[in-house]
């Protein structure tokens, strides 16, 4: 297997709660640009590539000097937008990363994981990273949700590392609430695939558990497809995805506070 991936980037224009977000201006860069620059900091990755159904945003990637696929609108989310893109781009490679367009805070180093896991192990098919929450996030998710906000999606694996079971609940459930270090561990909405796994992974129909959840990694797993969870570290930097107009300013914030991932 080639030991380099290609990055694509999956966007688009609509968005319920915040429509034309790929072009929303951060810190003075467009949300688009600082992911694309992240993704292109990447030490073992071909290429970066931009996919999106939206002339606009085909656009700005040209503007930006970015490569950019057009893929169809009835692509229904960010793996099957991936997996047309990947058809269609000139650069063949045996791994294929997923990188949100929403996500400008993703450091380079988490990417960069995935990709040398997929490479070295040859039983790897998918693989997706997580990190291990601290007392203080675990009790501030937990608040968020009880509070009725959008709280995180947590994951479980076994001892070699495969993921049992994603939720948007906190689990596991920790009966003893007095842990410092909780085993909880919080899901960052980045894929890894080999080029066989990902045109699997879209053939499949959803699956109950992934419809009571709405996380369509659960989908695999319903089929008995692993997928590797890869535990990172942050090192020091927020990790934080813009979803509404309000996290605009909270990214800006973490950006002030913590400098620059790219420079």
């Amino acid at each position: 297997m080639n030991p380099k991936g290609v990055i694509i980037i999956p966007v688009r224009w609509a968005s319920s709660r915040f429509p034309g977000k790929p072009l929303a201006k951060i810190a003075g860069q467009t949300m688009l640009e600082r992911v694309w620059r992240i993704a292109r900091q990447v030490k073992n990755a071909s290429a970066v590539y931009i996919a999106t159904d939206d002339e606009r945003i085909a656009s700005h990637a040209k503007e930006i000097g970015a490569d950019s696929v057009l893929t169809g609108s009835h692509c229904r989310n960010g793996t099957e937008r991936v997996w047309e893109a990947a058809q269609k781009i000139k650069f063949k490679a045996g791994i294929y990363l997923n990188l949100q367009g929403d996500a400008p805070l993703t450091p380079p180093w988490i990417l960069e994981a995935l990709i040398e896991r997929l490479s070295q192990d040859p039983s790897c098919q998918i693989a997706t990273p997580a990190i291990r929450l601290t007392r203080e996030l675990y009790d501030r998710i937990k608040n968020s949700a009880q509070n009725g906000k959008a709280g995180a999606t947590t994951v479980t694996f076994d001892k070699t590392g495969k993921a049992l079971y994603f939720s948007k609940s906190l689990i596991p459930h920790l009966k003893k609430q007095d842990s410092l270090t909780p085993p909880v561990y919080k899901h960052l909405g980045v894929y890894g695939y080999t080029k066989e796994a990902l045109q699997k992974w879209v053939s499949l129909p959803p699956g109950a558990f992934e419809q009571a959840e709405e996380l369509e990694q659960l989908r695999v797993l319903e089929h008995g497809i692993p997928i590797h969870v890869v535990v990172v570290e942050t090192k020091g930097r927020t990790l934080w995805s813009v979803d509404n107009p309000d996290d605009v300013s909270v990214v800006e914030g973490i950006l002030r506070k913590e400098g620059e991932i790219c420079v």
